[in-house]
């Protein structure tokens, strides 16, 4: 559990987009989404949702941590795979409901469970008006199922 504690955003629209105070604005859920780039090349890794621990987790220790919805618990990022998310810079937006983590991340550069760099690697295309999925190419860098065959 830390230690760090987020204080109640306040009401006025002001205060929220003008002042100096981090008050992130936390869904229904709890959640505030996290965009993830590299932090060398400014590549989009991944998009992910932290909650208040795992952001106060994150502004602590300096290594990314979020919230896993499919498993409902905290989530250090790379504890399975060793490919650690370093951040180097936190920002968040206008509003405070997104947070944006420039990371470098250690291990073997790759931040998607499928072993590749990043979780984005398929682009979207129409193809007789059917939204269709093209693989972009990049080859994973792990292998994903030795790398996690022991966890949940």
């Amino acid at each position: 559990m830390s230690a760090v504690e987020f204080p109640e955003p306040p009401t006025d629209k002001k205060a929220i987009e003008e002042g100096g105070v981090f008050a992130p604005r936390f869904d229904a859920a709890g959640l505030v989404t996290a965009v993830v780039t590299d932090a060398r090349d400014g590549m989009l890794l991944m998009v992910a949702h932290m909650n208040a621990e795992a952001l106060a987790l994150t502004l602590e220790t300096g290594i990314a941590h979020y919230w896993s919805r499919s498993r409902g618990k905290i989530w250090k990022k790379g504890e399975t795979s060793g490919n650690v998310q370093q951040v180097t810079e936190l920002r968040t937006d206008c509003d405070q409901d997104a947070v944006w983590l420039r990371v470098n991340v250690l291990g073997q550069d790759a931040t998607c469970h499928t072993g590749r760099r990043s979780c984005f690697y398929r682009t979207v295309g129409l193809e007789d008006g059917i939204a269709m999925l093209r693989d972009d190419g990049s080859k994973p860098l792990f292998d994903a199922k030795k790398t996690y065959r022991n966890a949940e």
